[in-house]
């Protein structure tokens, strides 16, 4: 198949694009980065581009079979009204002028991200599929991203929403940023460790976004989080046991919201986030369990 992929130079989407030439596809990779970048990999070619703008890189989407839509700035830094805008608007209208582009009646697939941030704050309620979104700034960007991209779905286009969890891998991810106060003895839970922590392991958001692809049956909301969600505090004592390090110094909540501002408190959000609907299609996890994972990774 040829496929098309927005955000295709990043983290998740360099895994991706490895593991569908590794299967034999022609991958299509966006980013906005790679004026004149060039691939040995006849299969493989790269476009940069603003996806926030239409232009020449929404003509490849009539001959694609699938559309992954990984594209957006990075929440990961203390958060101004100006950065928010830039956080919006490179998720909506990526997705706006990708399924504007898309050719109709096609029955194309896109599998579009979203994330575990749609369902806000909640404590300690169990969060599938049917829950309805949060109210805070992150569940509205959830909730007006994924409705762009159930737009195609008028296009004939089978459409699955992808609610990340916090992607956990070796070269990138949440781990990169928390293992080093670890391993130097400043590490400790964030707040009172208590919050629910939605995640999953890179191989597992690979594997099941190619589950996606491969079955015509999955379609809708899916939340891409491991079965077993953890506690903060449950994580950092993990990461701290496997590298043998104490994990003793806590970050106070008054703290990471005057450093991180409105950011911080999505950092301290509960979510206890459940992959019904992949347990439901028939999705196996490689990893389930944060110990595993971790293990693995570490």
């Amino acid at each position: 198949m040829k496929i098309f992929i927005t955000g295709g130079t990043g983290f998740i989407g360099s895994h991706l694009s490895a593991s569908l030439l590794q299967k034999g596809h022609f991958v299509v990779a966006v980013g906005g980065r790679e004026a004149g970048k060039t691939s040995s990999n006849p299969n493989l070619k790269y476009i940069s581009a603003d996806t926030t703008q239409k232009g020449p890189w929404q003509d490849e989407l009539k001959e694609a079979d699938v559309a992954v839509n990984l594209a957006g700035r990075s929440i990961f830094k203390r958060w101004n009204e100006k950065y928010k805008t830039s956080i919006y608007e490179s998720r909506i209208l990526t997705t706006r002028n990708l399924v504007e582009a898309l050719p109709a009646g096609k029955q194309i697939t896109l599998c579009s991200t979203s994330a575990a941030g749609y369902y806000g704050d909640r404590g300690e309620d169990i969060l599938t599929e049917s829950e309805p979104s949060g109210s805070d700034f992150l569940a509205k960007v959830c909730r007006d991203w994924e409705e762009e991209a159930f737009k195609a779905k008028d296009k004939g286009a089978r459409v699955a929403a992808m609610r990340f969890g916090v992607v956990l891998g070796r070269d990138g991810g949440a781990l990169e940023k928390m293992i080093p106060p670890i391993r130097f003895f400043v590490g400790g839970p964030i707040g009172n460790g208590m919050q629910w922590f939605p995640w999953i392991h890179i191989e597992d958001l690979i594997s099941a976004i190619m589950f996606v692809i491969e079955n015509k049956a999955v379609n809708g909301p899916l939340n891409f989080t491991a079965p077993k969600p953890a506690r903060n505090i449950e994580l950092v004592k993990t990461i701290a046991g496997i590298l043998h390090r104490p994990a003793i110094m806590p970050a106070p909540s008054f703290i990471i919201r005057l450093v991180l501002g409105e950011f911080g408190s999505s950092v301290l959000a509960s979510q206890k986030v459940i992959p019904e609907q992949l347990l439901k299609y028939g999705y196996k996890f490689k990893y389930p369990d944060i110990r595993s994972a971790v293990s693995n990774i570490i």
